[in-house]
């Protein structure tokens, strides 16, 4: 079974030099893949980070030899012209040849709103997604695109700097609509775990399913990527108190949306209690159990895990995980 194990960035809580060493050390941990998300502002407003995903992209290709980057997400319909993130990925790829995929979604209004720009509802960010997309491929695959669409309009467009094989696109997804669109149009499917088991198994993959089937495509041209929350720590207090930073992930989607400060947000999640917090994450202090728990993952279809460690000593964990965990699961599966 092929199989890839990643490790994600938590751009939410380092700054971006931490960060690097994080993802150096997760190549040399034997991590296939480092990914980080794209956000203006971090879900916490103390202690919280936002560097700039694109920048930091380009130094982690620099340092590291084999590992895949990319984003899991980065919204190319507001801050960005999508023109902007075909060209930058162009770059990219051209730099780290098929080493680099951008992983895009809908967006959130934490990084949006702020900057005064307006917050559609989910319909129109949907749509403005598929477009996006349309573009930045014919950007990629046009001499001189002259593009006229409903949101994005482009003149004489000429990337000039294209890699021999294109980035791939992966879609960031946790409802049936765009889940539909990644089986439909992208190169890879981004959800992530800690949610309601029927959620994967009664709604997501069954859309996911149905976008293949109109698309005529199989199951294997779409990498399923399943972003796993972990804890791991020898000490069961200590890998539960771990989750406290991340406690914004444990709001229903009614609580934070539309939510776009940090500290706001912070004092929602501050009043929720440690086992609420605790809830989208495996926590464990015990590595056989971690594997059980992700082989649930593995066993539903999902080909590509990138953990997500909630707590602060991130090389203790790379060190831990890549010692511990990624053995026993490449020894389980064979991969």
């Amino acid at each position: 079974m092929t199989l890839r194990f990643g490790y994600k960035a938590s751009s939410e809580q380092f700054g971006p030099n931490e960060l690097l060493r994080f993802g150096v050390l997760a190549e040399e941990m034997g991590f296939d893949s480092v990914f980080l998300s794209d956000h203006f502002q971090p879900w916490m407003h103390e202690g919280g980070h936002a560097p700039a995903a694109l920048p930091w992209l380009g130094a982690l290709g620099a340092q590291t030899q084999r590992v895949l980057i990319g984003t899991s997400v980065l919204t190319p319909t507001f801050r960005y012209h999508p023109a902007v993130i075909a060209q930058a990925f162009a770059t990219l790829g051209v730099m780290f040849p098929e080493r680099v995929i951008l992983g895009v979604g809908t967006g959130e209004a934490l990084n949006e709103v702020t900057l005064g720009l307006d917050w559609p509802d989910s319909p129109e960010r949907f749509q403005r997604l598929k477009e996006s997309i349309a573009l930045i491929r014919e950007l990629w695959r046009g001499e001189r695109v002259t593009y006229d669409g409903k949101f994005w309009h482009v003149q004489d467009a000429t990337i000039y700097d294209r890699p021999e094989h294109e980035v791939p696109i992966y879609i960031g997804a946790s409802g049936p609509a765009a889940t539909r669109l990644a089986g439909r149009i992208a190169d890879g499917y981004i959800t992530t775990s800690g949610k309601d088991p029927a959620l994967y198994t009664d709604t997501l993959l069954p859309a996911l399913d149905e976008g293949l089937g109109k698309a005529g495509r199989a199951a294997g041209e779409v990498d399923t990527l399943m972003e796993v929350k972990v804890s791991y720590h020898p000490d069961r207090q200590t890998a539960l108190e771990k989750t406290r930073f991340w406690a914004p992930l444990a709001l229903t989607p009614e609580e934070k949306r539309d939510v776009h400060d940090p500290i706001e947000m912070q004092r929602r999640a501050a009043e929720l209690p440690i086992e609420r917090v605790a809830s989208r994450f495996i926590v464990s202090t015990d590595p056989d159990e971690h594997v059980a728990q992700i082989s649930k993952y593995i066993d539903l279809g999902f080909r590509h895990l990138v953990f997500h460690d909630p707590g602060f000593d991130q090389a203790e964990f790379l060190r831990m995980y890549g010692a511990e965990i990624l053995p026993r699961l490449r020894a389980k599966y064979g991969a």
